[in-house]
């Protein structure tokens, strides 16, 4: 056999073998954006593996957390871009919005974007156009559900504070919702703008004061910070975000996170295989898990009845 064909055969049989075979392929880097912790994306690793994608073999994982200062997401963003990874992966609003303004040649997975079409972050869910697409969270039209929730763990409740990320777009959807649903659940609500994690001490200390009966904490600002200070104040919190119930909260109600961390790694591999954003439809949550956190419960002196036990989908004790 001639020389030529040689290097023929070799060039056509190291095409068939797998990017990582070759030490010189770039391996895909994915830069995960949070605006404060705990992280609420969900199981997206394991949802990953699952996929064929091992972390730091075939695939790299960046993440960036703004940990609730709202006045760095920019240049995290813009960190991003300057890096040249392949996908940004941002959990929450202020987090894409801040990727959108940065690029609008990386794809952007939102994981999840409360109501992307009203807050301008998609034409559409059927057709989301431009470089954003993935989960929309509908913790919007969860706002009634965490009224009804209160009055069922908090019978005697009148009042409710709504603990509101003023740097959030989509703050006003949820707390229209949430003042919508205070009609038909006879509440008083008293909302609370918060800018920073540097404003929840006094914000609480105002809620108390006021005093109200049950908290609405929103998943744009730092949850460990709110549920420590809920604490201090024996005031019972929800949450629409499901795992928030495990940093403390007394009760969290929403989309099921294992389902969320599949639905995220669906859109890396499809992205990653040539899919483009603009053609992926947004997906919306289906399924949905209320936790409850019975040590909260003891600590601020709630006693939450057996038939709520029945009903959550986890309990922590």
């Amino acid at each position: 056999m001639k020389r030529r064909e040689v290097l023929a055969l070799l060039g056509t049989a190291a095409a068939g073998l797998p990017v990582s075979t070759f030490a010189q392929q770039r391996v895909p880097r994915i830069g995960v954006f949070l605006v404060a912790g705990p992280e609420l994306m969900g199981p997206y690793r394991e949802a990953l593996r699952e996929l064929g994608y091992v972390e730091g073999n075939n695939i790299q994982i960046d993440v960036r957390s703004a940990q609730g200062h709202a006045s760095r997401l920019p240049e995290l963003a813009a960190d991003f871009v300057r890096s040249k990874v392949d996908i940004i992966v941002a959990s929450l609003t202020p987090a894409i919005t801040a990727a959108k303004n940065a690029t609008r040649d990386i794809p952007i997975v939102m994981a999840p974007g409360g109501d992307p079409v009203a807050t301008g972050l998609v034409a559409s869910l059927a057709r989301p156009g431009g470089n954003i697409t993935g989960v929309s969270g509908i913790a919007a039209e969860l706002g009634a559900k965490s009224l009804e929730l209160i009055r069922e763990f908090v019978p005697a409740a009148r009042r409710v504070g709504v603990v509101v990320n003023a740097n959030d777009p989509f703050s006003k959807p949820l707390l229209e919702q949430i003042q919508n649903g205070a009609k038909a659940t006879r509440f008083d609500i008293y909302p609370i703008m918060v800018r920073g994690g540097d404003e929840l001490e006094s914000a609480y200390a105002a809620l108390a004061r006021e005093p109200v009966d049950a908290v609405i904490m929103q998943g744009s600002l730092p949850i460990q910070p709110q549920v420590n200070l809920a604490l201090k104040y024996r005031l019972p919190t929800l949450s629409n975000q499901t795992n928030v119930a495990h940093a403390g909260a007394l009760v969290s109600y929403g989309a099921s996170i294992a389902e969320r961390g599949r639905q995220i790694a669906s859109y890396i591999d499809k992205i990653l295989k040539g899919a483009k954003p603009a053609n992926l439809p947004v997906q919306q949550p289906s399924t949905f898990e209320m936790t409850i956190n019975l040590k909260t419960a003891k600590a601020i002196g709630l006693t939450v009845s057996p038939m709520l036990l029945a009903r959550a989908d986890g309990v922590i004790e």
